[in-house]
């Protein structure tokens, strides 16, 4: 009867674990910007479901919620170490979008690539209140209990997040506007045409490349619509004709998977807004490109 009760107990544990993964995992990846060590806080997560005291969790949902975001504020606190050593600019890792637009949140908030660029200039507590806040719509009182402080301070911390990227980034443009803008953008880059990317650029745009030090990729942001562009211009013969591009989405924008010989050696990313392109990405990074692309060409993954 023993064998019995405990397997039942684990199939419940299974079963509430399950249907809680994808909010553990959208919780985590906003705060970490890493799909590979949001996967590891969701396998930590489920051992200490395991080992839990079950029978005194009366909402399995929130006390995996909360072990979650407690572990990625305390991941995130040494991925900021790591980062500071990290060689050329750090972005996100990108995400497939396509079968879960919102990644498992309320709202696709604190999603896209350059938001998710932003929140690392946070703390991680900030990083998470706002996350949890603006994301998944935790009430105030909850969030505050996940985060072992008080509901004051967790207003301030989301206000605070709030007024930070309100002042760093422009209001992004619709997916349509979004998607014209980077059509345009894209031939003017593989033509190398000067007077047409000037005229999509914002005058203080700033174009990053993370190649976490492999050959090629520019290892200090260029900044600047003049910059950009000449430096865009002066490599597109060499980088574009040996190339095959690709539109897909990548954390709920559109985006340009880039293959040379077969193999992904790019994925570009622009921030759009009503202004023009505000920033350009170029995720390079052999390690970041290639847990996106397996989760492209998944069987069950849907064309772009």
């Amino acid at each position: 009867m023993q064998a019995g009760d405990d397997a039942d107990s684990l199939a419940l544990a299974t079963r509430d674990f399950m249907a809680a993964r994808p909010r553990l995992f959208g919780i985590a990846y906003r705060v970490l910007g890493s799909a590979v060590e949001a996967e590891d806080i969701v396998q930590e997560a489920w051992l200490r479901w395991q080992k839990a005291d079950r029978a005194e969790v009366q909402e399995p949902a929130a006390f995996l919620a909360t072990v979650t975001a407690r572990l990625a504020i305390n991941l995130a606190r040494s991925a900021r170490v790591r980062r500071e050593t990290y060689v050329g600019p750090w972005l996100p890792e990108p995400v497939d979008t396509s079968n879960d637009p919102q990644l498992g949140a309320e709202r696709a908030e604190a999603l896209d690539l350059a938001l998710l660029f932003l929140l690392e200039k946070l703390n991680p507590v900030e990083r998470a209140a706002y996350v949890l806040r603006e994301a998944f719509d935790y009430p105030y009182r909850q969030i505050a209990d996940m985060l072992e402080t008080s509901e004051a301070n967790t207003r301030q911390l989301v206000s605070r997040a709030r007024r930070h990227l309100t002042a760093e980034r422009r209001a992004p443009v619709s997916p349509d506007a979004h998607r014209r803008l980077l059509e345009v953008f894209l031939t003017a880059a593989q033509t190398g045409s000067l007077s047409a990317l000037e005229e999509v650029l914002t005058a203080d745009v700033v174009s990053y490349s993370d190649g976490g030090g492999m050959r090629g990729a520019s290892r200090i942001p260029v900044v600047g619509r003049t910059h950009v562009s000449r430096y865009l211009a002066a490599f597109a013969p060499r980088f574009w004709p040996s190339t095959d591009v690709r539109r897909v989405e990548a954390n709920g924008r559109p985006a340009v998977l880039v293959s040379a010989a077969g193999q992904p050696v790019a994925l570009l990313s622009v921030d759009v807004s009503a202004r023009g392109i505000e920033r350009i990405m170029w995720i390079m990074n052999p390690d970041k490109l290639a847990p996106y692309v397996a989760a492209l060409d998944a069987p069950d993954a849907p064309d772009a």
